[in-house]
């Protein structure tokens, strides 16, 4: 299948669903939170996708395009330390936060083979 998209790449499509059970899962917590933690961790997981969508934009170059790849894998990482705040505060159970870090290893490994390897993504 050629992708023509960035909504049709795999890690997109894995980000965007884990960001989208993250805000699901954050609902729950604390009012209190709603400016801190609440905030950051929806905000640096929707980022994985929004970097994601705009790396597919910028692949005609490729500095720019590993660029994007690399500010989406940092935000997966800052998501990863707000699950595991999350989880120290009692805000999700260990399963979900479980889930969710391996989850995020997971697209952060994707991301690391793109930027390995992003001939495959370069436009020509």
């Amino acid at each position: 299948m050629i992708i023509t998209r960035h909504t049709q790449l795999e890690v997109y499509n894995k980000s965007f669903e884990a960001a989208m059970k993250l805000f699901k899962w954050s609902r729950g917590f604390p009012k209190e939170e709603t400016y801190s933690l609440t905030d950051q961790i929806r905000r640096s997981s929707r980022s994985v996708c929004a970097n994601l969508a705009e790396a597919w934009r910028k692949r005609r170059y490729e500095a720019h395009f590993l660029s994007k790849l690399s500010d989406a894998e940092s935000e997966g990482a800052e998501t990863q330390v707000w699950i595991q705040f999350a989880h120290e505060c009692k805000y999700l159970n260990r399963s979900e936060a479980h889930e969710l870090y391996q989850t995020y290893d997971h697209i952060i490994a994707m991301l690391a083979t793109m930027i390995h390897n992003p001939s495959p993504w370069i436009l020509k």
